[in-house]
């Protein structure tokens, strides 16, 4: 018969240790510092959040996992055709808004884009990937959609409705998103 052993008692959480905790928070930090701190804050507080939410890494990682890429270079390959190709149709603040909220190598990704003078439907916008990127038309689809997928939360509901207002249709099942027609 197996021997009953108590159950364990669970300690202190890994971390610093009660001195160190201690000392750091009765400290207070010197007026120069709290003002630093202050205005920190107050950036972070500014600027949207979801830019530190993801770094470029785990936007890669996701892209890889999402789209069942088999390697890291393939998922970056469908990461960066997406980006420079949706920076080639976005134009004003939306676009702002979404460099803003992407990691920062994504950001650059996109914003060094130059727009198209003529915004591609939704299904030109494969077509034209797919042209650029010599792939075929069911891959770069797949692509697409694994990308602006993940771009989609990143972006947030209100911006993403702004920019699939800007763009041409087809745009709303690329991100994920049922697209809505008016009856005629």
């Amino acid at each position: 018969m197996a021997e009953r052993r108590p159950p364990q008692q669970r300690g202190p959480l890994p971390g610093p240790s009660a001195r160190t905790r201690t000392l750091t928070h009765t400290r207070s930090p010197s007026p120069g510092k709290r003002k630093a701190m202050t205005a920190v804050m107050s950036d972070l507080q500014t600027k949207p959040r979801q830019s530190l939410a993801m770094t470029y890494e785990q936007l890669l990682e996701k892209v890889r996992y999402e789209g069942a890429y088999p390697t890291r270079e393939r998922a970056e390959q469908a990461l960066r055709m997406v980006v420079a190709g949706l920076g080639r149709q976005l134009t004003g603040e939306e676009r702002v808004e979404l460099a803003a909220r992407l990691p920062h190598q994504a950001a650059l990704l996109l914003a060094e884009q130059i727009p198209s003078p003529r915004p591609l439907t939704g299904w030109e916008f494969v077509k034209d990937l797919a042209e650029r990127s010599h792939a075929g038309l069911a891959t770069t689809r797949w692509d697409t959609g694994s990308v602006l997928s993940i771009i989609a939360p990143l972006a947030g509901p209100d911006l993403l409705t702004r920019i699939l207002a800007q763009l041409p249709s087809g745009y709303a099942l690329l991100f994920g998103r049922a697209e809505l027609t008016q009856a005629a």
